[in-house]
């Protein structure tokens, strides 16, 4: 019986060549391969008017995640296969969701947003990220968030308030209208269960560190998580140097301005794509309609990596230099890197 089993594989496998069987099972049955991990939207819930949450059913093969961390989405977008890293809003155990925010100009984000919906199959990577809650869990937290930046918070908030005491929510945002879970959030506070100011700052401008101690007068009592745009950041991480109290987590890098450029010839196709030194490499060459590998494009995942075969490349995050001569191939992250005059990938 064994034999007669393995000879029709074989032989359905003939059939289906260039293909094999699991090809066509993966298009009937799209999340039962753990070692393809994919996930199936069961509903898309309007969260402001440039934002939206998906609600996920994974795949076998998904790992359950920590309040806090981020999951790496993969959608194919006119054939081309884009991924975006996204924060986990959902408590473990549940459907998972991910808010995506639209973001001017970006691929995933607008066609999630506007053509996402029920039955629609998304690419997965396995949660991670160490912007998580402390164990024990403090007996007072302060959370600082601005825009999406409210998105990994809001997954601690609802796998977690049971077990935090006395919670700070600081949350800034152009309008009321335009507060990521404005509603869960003022109701969480209509019912004592954190504390939130919000800062509407096409009003009242930017919350400037200098303004949190009339705000939470037992602020370096707390342990505090902050997330948003990156001048926020550093503001927080000056203010609180030193005090071991504050956790980041940033969605873009810093970047610097190189000054420089250049043009940036891609070996494989010929293509040449003059750059200013301003942008990343990445985003330069996907404007000119270079395909290339990326990933979480804050180079952290290493999924952008290209070699280098000749000329000079510098980090945006730190200046630093990156030269090769010709018959090198030096690994450089194209998320995090601009050129700093011509220079060649072997791409």
């Amino acid at each position: 019986m064994r034999t007669l089993r393995t000879g029709a594989w074989r032989v359905v496998e003939l059939l289906t060549t260039p293909l094999v069987p699991a090809d066509y099972l993966d298009v009937i049955a799209p999340l039962r391969n753990p070692a393809v991990l994919r996930a199936r939207v069961e509903a898309v819930r309007p969260e402001t008017a440039t934002s939206a949450t998906l609600v996920l059913r994974p795949g076998r093969g998904w790992l359950p995640h920590q309040p806090g961390q981020y999951l790496r989405v993969g959608a194919d977008i006119d054939g081309v296969r884009l991924w975006r890293s996204y924060s986990i809003t959902s408590r473990p155990g549940d459907l998972v969701t991910i808010t995506v925010s639209a973001v001017p100009g970006g691929a995933v984000s607008n066609h999630l947003i506007t053509n996402a919906r029920r039955g629609m199959i998304l690419h997965l990577e396995p949660p991670t990220g160490e912007f998580v809650l402390s164990d024990p869990r403090p007996a007072k937290a302060l959370f600082l968030t601005a825009g999406s930046g409210i998105t990994p918070v809001m997954g601690m908030l609802r796998s977690a308030l049971p077990d935090l005491p006395d919670v700070v929510v600081v949350h800034s945002a152009p309008t009321p209208e335009a507060v990521v879970f404005g509603a869960e959030l003022r109701s969480l506070a209509a019912a004592g269960r954190i504390r939130l100011i919000e800062r509407h700052t096409r009003a009242d401008g930017r919350i400037k560190p200098a303004d949190l101690a009339g705000l939470v007068p037992d602020l370096f009592e707390r342990q505090a998580w902050a997330c948003g745009p990156n001048e926020m950041l550093d503001d927080l991480e000056e203010h609180w140097a030193g005090t071991g109290l504050l956790r980041t987590e940033r969605f873009r890098p810093v970047l610097l301005n190189s000054g420089e450029g250049g043009p940036v010839t891609f070996a494989q196709t010929g293509t040449v794509v003059p750059t200013d030194g301003s942008r990343p490499l990445l985003e330069s060459g996907e404007a000119a309609g270079v395909l290339m590998p990326s990933g979480c494009r804050m180079g952290i995942c290493f999924s952008c990596v290209l070699p280098l075969r000749e000329g000079a490349v510098r980090d945006l995050r730190d200046g630093t230099l990156t030269v090769a001569e010709p018959g090198d191939r030096i690994p450089v992250q194209t998320c995090v890197s601009a050129a700093a005059g011509p220079c060649t990938f072997d791409h």
